[in-house]
């Protein structure tokens, strides 16, 4: 039972001879691991970290091919790049100390060693790809995640900076340190991806946000967009979207009007409605000014002349323009679509 490990016996020590090689198998190149002591470093995560040195292997440092091996290589890649940190995943602990040995070897100086915890799935499980789990970059880009928050989310996974959940790049920049890492795992919590996303898209210049749109309502059947300007359109509905993708939903029907949802339509539409949208059109005609507040100011007259509440305007209104119930302020809305295209779709 137990870890298979090379027995030595091919290992030159004093006085001993050693075995004849069989016929046919091409001789590796191992490294002499010291047999004596333990190899130990201070971690900048974990910590202090001793291995005895009995415990480790002499490893294939060189395949019977001459090609190097991992641990080979890495050593002699950090030692010609002068690397002086050495920060990677928990599960490269075990590497560690067979790398010392190597650059002990060698007469190089160690580098700082900062083993980071991994991160696990919602489930407390490691991430993998087989039981389903987002691991790809290109994924969470899919699912409208900024590459800004993606970076405060995955930071804040095994950091902390007092309550600090939400924080730009420049902080970050400002307030890490490895010493500040926790050495536990941590777990995926997707619903709090997106609010830290949410919040770095209400951050993002609207220019900004209006760039990384345009593939996404390109795919949407939206390109050459002119009027209303994209920017003005994002200032108005931008904090209501947690990720790109909402967020281009959103600006679809200051462009083209979208098909309601059936439930909407049970709830807010009938032949009363469909009337009542038309004697509002005509009062909308006569605004010779077009901007939210003259938008806003025929509401409470209409209202008062109709004997009816505003969820009975302004419902039909948004199913009747935009095709969802559910937008920012209605007035402000009708302003950026324009008056023109406000009384077509009214009267269509």
């Amino acid at each position: 039972e137990g870890t298979a490990t090379y027995d030595r016996r091919w290992r030159p020590e004093a006085g001993k001879t050693l075995p004849q090689i069989p016929e046919g198998i091409g001789p590796v190149v191992r490294f002499k691991t010291p047999l004596e002591g333990a190899t130990a470093w201070y971690d900048l995560v974990k910590g202090n970290i001793s291995i005895p040195n009995e415990a480790l292997d002499d490893l294939i440092i060189a395949r019977a091919d001459g090609t190097p091996t991992y641990n080979l290589c890495v050593v002699v890649d950090d030692y010609d790049m002068g690397v002086t940190h050495v920060i990677r995943g928990d599960d490269h602990v075990n590497n560690t100390p067979k790398q010392i040995n190597i650059l002990k070897a060698i007469g190089a100086t160690l580098p700082e060693y900062a083993h980071l915890p991994m991160i696990l799935n919602e489930h407390g499980k490691k991430i993998s790809k087989r039981s389903g789990d987002t691991v790809a970059i290109t994924d969470f880009d899919a699912m409208g995640i900024l590459p800004e928050a993606m970076l405060n989310y995955l930071a804040r996974l095994g950091w902390a900076h007092g309550d600090n959940e939400f924080f730009t790049m420049e902080q970050f920049i400002e307030w890490f340190d490895l010493k500040d890492v926790s050495p536990s795992p941590s777990r995926m919590d997707l619903k709090k991806l997106y609010w830290i996303n949410g919040e770095h898209i209400k951050i993002t210049p609207n220019d900004q946000l209006a760039d990384l749109l345009k593939a996404r309502l390109a795919v949407r059947g939206l390109t050459n967009i002119t009027r209303p300007p994209l920017e003005d359109v994002l200032a108005l509905v931008k904090d209501r979207a947690q990720d790109l993708n909402t967020l281009a939903d959103e600006c679809l029907y200051f462009y083209q009007k979208q098909t309601p949802a059936e439930a909407d339509v049970q709830k807010h539409w009938d032949d009363e409605a469909a009337a009542r949208m038309l004697r509002f059109a005509e009062k909308l005609e006569g605004v010779a000014d077009w901007n939210a507040e003259s938008v806003h100011d025929l509401f409470k007259p209409f209202c008062d002349e109709e004997n009816i509440k505003m969820g009975k305007l302004g419902m039909p209104l948004r199913l009747a323009v935009c095709g969802t119930a559910k937008t920012p302020s209605v007035d402000e809305v009708l302003a950026l679509i324009g008056k023109e295209e406000v009384l077509r779709r009214l009267r269509s």
